[in-house]
């Protein structure tokens, strides 16, 4: 995405502040890990990917055997993925090894402006809401990773897009994020220009959302319970 803080390319002007990981753990490390980890935590959480480290559904079937073996010998604690749930294919197959919670990083509800920001290759954002559906369908927990940007979150052309998408895909929890990110640069890249009308603002943007959803979550960390 256009505001990757591990890999931007050379003429960017501006450097990565983060190196990405080069290197792929066995599942044997990944249990060696994982599983003391969910016999001594209070509250333990499990998750695959982070903000810019890659995109983990790249790595499904490690995953999916990490998740089978993660079970079977405990079932102590969430079992979560951060991804651009881009892969339907590949959520549907780690659900039934097991995930229980997955949390999808999304810019705007809006398929040009989610285009503008994450400039998609080999996916759509259909691939997005597929995943989030076939999730739903296998009881996980879905939130978004949502980033947000004062004047076009809250303003109404997003505001009704995001509606449709909670409606749609039953989401359970709205993560607001703050997207840390030149304004000026951020709007040349995304094209605002044909934006037309004033924005909501954010604490109506926050009381709309909560009156036309109230049983979905708002908040920044992913549940220890889901």
């Amino acid at each position: 995405c256009i505001g990757c803080i591990s890999l931007q390319p050379k003429n960017a002007g501006f450097p990565s502040s983060q190196h990405r990981i080069d290197f792929v753990p066995t599942v044997k490390e990944i249990l060696d890990y994982v599983v003391p980890h969910c016999a001594s935590a209070r509250r333990p959480v499990i998750s695959f990917g982070q903000g810019c480290e890659g995109e983990p559904l790249l790595q499904e079937g490690l995953i999916e055997e990490a998740i089978r073996g993660i079970r079977l010998r405990t079932k102590r604690g969430a079992i979560n993925i951060n991804t651009n749930a881009s892969i339907p294919g590949a959520v549907e197959r780690l659900c039934r090894a097991g995930l229980n919670s997955m949390r999808v990083s999304l810019n705007s509800a809006q398929e040009e402006f989610y285009k503008a920001y994450y400039r998609p290759r080999g996916y759509s954002f259909e691939d997005v809401k597929e995943s989030i559906r076939i999730a739903k369908r296998q009881d996980v927990w879905v939130s978004l990773n949502y980033l947000v940007f004062p004047g076009f979150t809250d303003h109404h052309s997003e505001i009704n897009a995001l509606k449709e998408l909670l409606r749609g895909g039953r989401i359970d929890m709205l993560q607001t994020r703050n997207l840390n990110i030149d304004p000026q640069w951020f709007c040349r890249e995304m094209n605002f220009k044909g934006l037309t009308g004033n924005a909501l603002g954010m604490v109506q943007w926050v009381n709309c959302i909560r009156k036309a959803f109230p049983k979905v979550r708002l908040g920044y960390f992913n549940p220890a319970s889901v």
